[in-house]
């Protein structure tokens, strides 16, 4: 086996965080690095002790809204903002860190990352979120690419 390049290994890492998540839609996970040191993780689900969805179903499915829109009709927290709490909880800075992540960032997500000072994101699956991309690449001290397994 070939051991894997830095990019690989902490977007493997974030697959495997995905799997924690409770989201019926979609499973997202995220890992926050700074010097090739983790320092956060997310996946996207409910806030701390209230239900899962997978218990009490998806209100967007429920209410047929579509991907990417009407955020506040959710009941979970994005992976991205989980790591991001969890970082700031833990009284950990993100700024100048590396986002690692299973989706491309929606554009809530993206003025978080960029309020906490995120200064690269590297992203396994595009998210068709317009507003999200124009942000990230108005942003010129930010890096976003897409990953390819190698």
């Amino acid at each position: 086996m070939e051991r894997p390049d830095w990019d690989s290994y902490f977007m493997e890492i974030a697959e495997v965080v995905s799997k924690r998540s409770t989201c019926l839609r979609r499973k997202v996970g995220a890992v926050l690095v700074k010097d090739r040191q983790i320092l956060a993780t997310g996946y996207n689900g409910t806030p701390k002790g209230l239900p899962h969805c997978e218990q009490v179903g998806c209100l967007r499915e429920k209410l047929h809204v579509p991907s990417g829109q009407n955020h506040e009709l959710c009941r979970g927290i994005h992976a991205e903002q989980n790591a991001v709490i969890q970082a700031a909880v833990n009284g950990v800075s993100t700024l100048g860190a590396t986002l690692y992540c299973t989706h491309q960032p929606c554009v809530v997500c993206s003025k978080i990352l960029i309020n906490a000072g995120i200064k690269r994101i590297v992203y396994a699956n595009p998210y068709p979120d317009k507003l999200a991309q124009e942000m990230l690449h108005a942003d010129t001290s930010l890096e976003l690419e897409e990953f390819h397994k190698k």
